[in-house]
């Protein structure tokens, strides 16, 4: 149960080290999250806080979302997630998350929706060996056998095969913390985080023993 931020993925540049080495990172935006509905164990099963962030115009919601948003005098949001807390008491409707929350932590968990790349084979999709490259092979990006002749006579469950490759919630873990702007709400981590430029991604503190 950690509480995290949400942020709008720039793009990647680099920068230098006290050493002078280049360190590529990705520039992610992360403007304060406001906290729409707290829930309680006692009322909803489980322990977690509601925030929203980027205003949006009430004809892009529906009206269960529009009354969800004037029951708690709030502004109209575009997006709203959940993250799992262990004391909700400690948050009120209203209240303000930003960049403060990862202010003491060295490395972040990043998920976010990859770049979706439509149909792909098998040698694109899943790294598979292509066959003889010469004028008589008949061979040259094919997958190959998919099953046994005889038993089990079916193409097994979770064969690798081509199809529509990207567009999946991934996660990158214990990616470093390089920067933290919280003039320009900027932060910089080290290395690539899933997703096109534009996109919002969720940062947590990493949940492994390097944190």
């Amino acid at each position: 149960m950690t509480l995290g931020v949400i942020g709008e993925k720039l793009g990647m540049t680099q920068v230098y080290d006290e050493n002078g080495l280049c360190i590529p990172v990705t520039v992610i935006k992360v403007e304060p999250a406001t906290v729409c509905q707290v829930k309680t164990d006692e009322t909803d099963g489980y322990n977690a806080i509601q925030v929203g962030v980027k205003s949006a115009k009430e004809k892009h919601l529906t009206k269960a979302q529009i009354g969800h948003f004037k029951k708690n005098n709030l502004e109209n949001f575009r997006h709203l997630q959940e993250f799992r807390v262990e004391n909700p008491q400690d948050y009120t409707v209203g209240q303000k998350i930003d960049l403060s929350v990862l202010s003491d932590i060295s490395k972040v968990d990043v998920t976010g929706k990859s770049i979706g790349k439509g149909f792909q084979g098998t040698v694109k999709r899943h790294n598979f060996s292509r066959g003889p490259m010469a004028h008589g092979s008949k061979n040259h990006r094919e997958p190959g056998s998919i099953g046994a002749g005889t038993t089990p006579g079916r193409v097994v469950k979770g064969k690798r095969m081509a199809g529509n490759m990207g567009n999946e919630k991934v996660t990158v873990t214990k990616l470093s913390i390089v920067k933290v702007d919280t003039d320009k709400n900027l932060l910089l981590v080290k290395g690539s985080v899933p997703g096109p430029e534009g996109k919002l991604v969720t940062i947590k503190p990493s949940r492994t023993k390097w944190n």
